[in-house]
């Protein structure tokens, strides 16, 4: 798959493996990689992400440094052997009346002798299958420690675990914004629909006074009233015309 102008690579470096969470999308950049493969995996290949559960020795896998863990069994070997030495000098000495050193340490460098042995054999046990594990990974043995190899893969669980949540939240987020968007838009019809039904109303109440009119004109009716209304405004004029008339003073003229 990897082969091609740029050094024919049959594989990638476990350490690329967090990478993966580097690659962002060119749409969003909140958005990498990691999040689109676990979408995939979550729809298609949903046991797959159980990997938490799989490799939850991990986390502990990846606090184990070699090195550090060879000084310490050898400081309690030379602890051990100092002990031992210890045990046959008191051995060589003339008892003492009481004394129980000899007795007491020798029952203790028996248990501690078995004890140590059995942890060099799951040493040695460990060291053969960290061995086997870095082969299998195309790593070299000698050139990388526990700590080091277990903690990419601790590494990468971390961010699996965190893709995860964020492909949750922005899920959330996504259903939020649509159901605040169809609310919105209900809020909207249902606006609209009520100014309609209120414009129909004020058009159904003018179109009512309109026909009211047409219905006095044909009728008559209208006509009427106007007839009755010149009628009682010229008997007004005529009764003021009247009051005026016998309220002006009479001047008599003399010839």
């Amino acid at each position: 798959m990897n082969k091609g102008q740029r050094g024919n690579a049959y594989g990638f470096k476990i350490a690329s493996l967090n990478k993966i969470a580097d690659t962002k999308s060119s749409i969003d950049k909140n958005i990498t990689l990691l999040h689109y493969l676990i979408t995939i995996v979550e729809n298609k290949y949903p046991k797959v992400l159980n990997l938490n559960e799989e490799l939850r020795d991990i986390p502990q896998a990846a606090k184990v440094n070699m090195t550090e863990l060879d000084k310490e069994i050898s400081t309690l070997r030379s602890g051990l052997k100092a002990v031992e030495m210890e045990l046959e000098y008191q051995k060589s000495q003339p008892p003492q009346p009481g004394d129980k050193f000899v007795s007491v340490v020798s029952q203790f460098i028996t248990v501690a002798s078995f004890s140590f042995s059995d942890v060099e054999d799951l040493l040695a046990e460990a060291k053969d299958l960290f061995t086997k594990a870095v082969k299998h990974f195309g790593e070299e043995a000698g050139k990388i420690q526990p700590d080091e190899f277990f903690g990419i893969f601790d590494q990468f669980l971390q961010a699996v675990s965190e893709a995860k949540q964020e492909n949750e939240n922005m899920r959330r987020k996504k259903e939020e914004e649509e159901r605040r968007a169809r609310m919105e838009a209900q809020l909207k019809e249902q606006r609209e629909r009520e100014r309609k039904m209120r414009k129909a109303k004020e058009n159904s109440e003018e179109g009512g006074e309109f026909d009211d009119l047409v219905s006095a004109l044909r009728s008559g009716e209208v006509f009427d009233k106007d007839l009755s209304k010149l009628k009682r405004n010229r008997k007004r004029i005529t009764n003021q015309m009247t009051d005026s008339s016998r309220e002006r003073p009479v001047t008599k003229l003399n010839f």
